[in-house]
This record gives structure tokens, sequence and C-alpha cells, in this order.
């Protein structure tokens, strides 16, 4: 049988099969193992998320097999030494998928979204427990994004009542935060100075979690407003024959201010 005529998800575990043969492979792809390939799994998953901002349905159908490819890869290793397959991998989601959903394919009678998610929670504590996890925190993923982890940190930590009433408190910790810095900073000592920063980001993303917003997705936002808005002051020297280089802040800023007020007025 042609790699053609193989069902799809058949072919791709066939080609990877042919890039890992010790004969006539790819000396790159047998040269990769779980740590060098962790990283583009990493990057793969960004670009899915880059392609739906964009909202590029055709970037993100490229991007989702990329992203596949890199369970098949990390599964094909695993294969080699004896430990799980792609199928095995296939079938764990759709067990855990079918256990974690018992109103769809059990006897339990409709939930709402509410008390599915408190129900869910449920389920993964006593994943937790057979896995021998027993901490609250024991299994949110050190390799997330620091904000992403940091509000998923504090969001388990809330379950058991360890979070501030309201928004207030965090405003006000965010403030005593700031001021720590700035005494770090005065003081001159870089290495204090960078943990009251990371203080100060752990208390912006328990800040995110308490508005409901994801942090990494806030930031994006404002990053690309950043880039859109300095694109447009590129544009507007260059009307007059100048590039950034040639600028000077006050310049800049003041064509910045009218990229925003242009913005609001769309």
């Amino acid at each position: 049988m042609t790699q053609e005529s193989l069902p799809a998800i058949d072919g791709l575990i066939e080609v990877m099969n042919r890039l890992r043969a010790k004969d006539g492979g790819c000396p790159w792809d047998l040269a990769q193992t779980f740590d060098t390939i962790a990283p583009y799994t990493i990057e793969e998953s960004y670009e899915v998320a880059d392609a739906i901002a964009r909202k590029d349905m055709r970037d993100l159908k490229e991007e989702l097999g990329d992203l596949l490819f890199q369970v098949v890869f990390h599964s094909h290793l695993a294969k080699e030494q004896g430990l799980f397959d792609f199928h095995d991998v296939a079938q764990t989601m759709t067990d855990k998928l079918i256990r974690r959903h018992p109103h769809v394919f059990g006897d339990v009678g409709d939930r709402t979204a509410d008390e599915q998610n408190a129900a869910w929670e449920v389920v993964k504590a006593e994943e937790r427990k057979a896995k021998a996890k027993h901490g609250i925190l024991d299994d949110v993923p050190v390799g997330l994004p620091a904000l992403t982890r940091a509000a998923k940190l504090t969001k388990r930590a809330a379950r058991v009542g360890f979070d501030w009433p309201s928004t207030d408190e965090v405003f006000a910790k965010l403030e005593e935060e700031v001021a720590e810095l700035k005494v770090e900073l005065v003081a001159g000592d870089a290495d204090k100075a960078r943990a009251e920063l990371g203080d100060i980001l752990f208390v912006v993303a328990n800040l995110a979690r308490k508005i409901d917003a994801e942090p990494e997705d806030a930031l994006r936002g404002t990053n690309a407003k950043f880039v859109r808005r300095f694109e447009t002051i590129e544009a507007e020297l260059a009307k007059i024959g100048k590039t950034p280089e040639q600028s000077d802040l006050a310049e800049m800023d003041a064509l910045w201010n009218k990229a925003k007020v242009a913005e609001r007025d769309r």
C-alpha cells in the first residue's frame, strides 16, 4: 500500500517511521530526542494560536498539521523506547474525555456549564490522587508561559480559599510591590529588583484571573496594538522622508498619540 492510499493519520505515522528509520532515514530526525523536540512543540502551539488570532483559516490548517506532527514525533520516540505509541495516546485521550463527561457518555443528567466545570475539577482531583499527586499545585505544568502558569497557580489556590476577597486587595498589593521595586532600584540591587518585578507580574496575573482575563491573551493584544501604532509612526515619518532613527521621542510620541486617537475614532 502506498503512502497516498493510507488513511491520513496512518500515512503521517508511516512518514514518521521512514524519517526515523536507521537505514535511509533523515539524519536530523534521527538525532532528535524528547528534550530537543519540546521547544518546537511549544513553538507550534503558539503558531496555532497566532493563526487563530489572525483568523487565517488556511494557516490554521497548516499549523494544526505541524502541531499534530509534534504529537506523532513524541509518540514515535516513546514507541522506540517501548513506552507507548500514537494509538495509546489517542486512546488515553478518548478514555479521559469519556470519564470527564458522564453527563454525555454516562447516566448523569444534564448539566449547566458551571456545574460541568465544578464536576470537572472533582474528577481532575481524583485523577491527581490516582497519580500520587496530592498537592493542589502538583500538576500545573512548569513549561507553561510564566504569566499563564501564575494565573493557573492562583486559580488553583483560590479553590481552597487562598485568595483575595476582591480586586481592591489585589490593587493594594500591586501598589505595595511597585513601591518595593522602586526601593531596590534606588538601592541599585539588580537581583532584588528582578525578584520584585517578578512579584509585580505575579500580582498582575492574579488580577487578570480576578477579572476573568487570560494574561497572555491580554498581553498579546497589547503587543499587537503596539506594533500597529509603531507601524503608523513609521508610515507617517516616511511621508516626510524620515525614519525613526532620524526622528526624536517628542515627534514620535506625538505621532503615537495621533495613532491612538485615530483608533478610538474608528
